[in-house]
């Protein structure tokens, strides 16, 4: 059985909270990657649990993306909250979970998270622009379990 802290290294992890930190820039809204070995739960049902044990539902505009990864279980899970989902256009979950999945195939699981994390902030700052008043609601940091 693998570590989860063996998953990434410290340089990749930094390259992703860069990565968030730049999709953040444009917009309110909020991207969080949590990483974890396996799960016993259905991998969406434990990605709502993550999204809540981590408080991403107190964003103001409801505008919080999850991009959660069970290493051993080779699952992720991209979960917008509600005012994300809302706008949308429809596909572009799965075309983020494919841009990402075809990174994991390839062993490139730090470029597929950044390019998720990267695409997450595009759409946010689309439909979530930032303003003045804006502030960093949640840390960017990677969580794990």
């Amino acid at each position: 059985m693998s570590k989860v802290e063996d998953f990434l290294s410290i340089e990749e992890e930094q390259e992703i909270v860069s990565a968030i930190r730049q999709a953040e820039r444009n917009t309110s809204g909020e991207i969080r990657v949590h990483i974890e070995r396996k799960t016993d739960k259905a991998h969406f049902e434990r990605a709502l649990e993550v999204f809540h044990m981590l408080k991403m539902f107190n964003t103001q505009l409801e505008n919080a993306v999850l991009i959660y990864v069970a290493v051993d279980d080779h699952k992720f899970v991209i979960y917008g909250d509600k005012g994300i989902d809302a706008v949308v256009p429809k596909n572009f979950w799965e075309t983020t979970k494919n841009t990402m999945q075809n990174h994991f195939k390839n062993g490139n699981f730090k470029q597929g998270i950044v390019d998720g994390v990267l695409s997450a902030g595009k759409e946010l700052q689309a439909h979530f622009p930032w303003s003045i008043k804006d502030e960093d609601e949640l840390s960017n940091e990677i969580s794990k379990n």
